[in-house]
């Protein structure tokens, strides 16, 4: 069974920084494709970045030159450097594994930017 489980979460003043873990357990992870998604209150779910099996990595315009997305496969990990932190990044955070037709999601990391 596949289980992904986000750590890394919590408050930050705006400008900071955080890096948020996702740790992948029961598949090949080396073979996903690995990505990060935020909802924020009464918005839909959004795509944050994605990064490929091969490494290949993809951005929304509007956290493009402040985060940053990255894998371990000998971890099982997935990673999201997130600097200059503003209060619109302000959301529940989560990791999404895909592989053809199997999409797996982890439960989530609340990440709050406020001064």
């Amino acid at each position: 069974q596949v289980q992904l489980v986000e750590s890394g979460g919590g408050l930050v003043q705006p400008g900071g920084s955080l890096r948020l873990s996702c740790a992948a357990s029961g598949a090949t992870f080396r073979l996903y494709v690995m990505g990060w998604y935020r909802q924020a209150p009464g918005k839909q779910r959004e795509l944050v970045a994605t990064i490929t099996a091969g490494g290949s990595t993809n951005y929304d315009d509007s956290v493009k030159g402040r985060f940053t997305i990255s894998r371990d496969n000998a971890k099982n990990t997935v990673y999201l450097q997130m600097n200059s932190l503003k209060p619109e990044d302000t959301a529940v955070y989560y990791c999404k594994i895909t592989r053809a037709i199997y999409v797996y999601w982890g439960q989530g990391t609340q990440v709050t930017v406020s001064s």
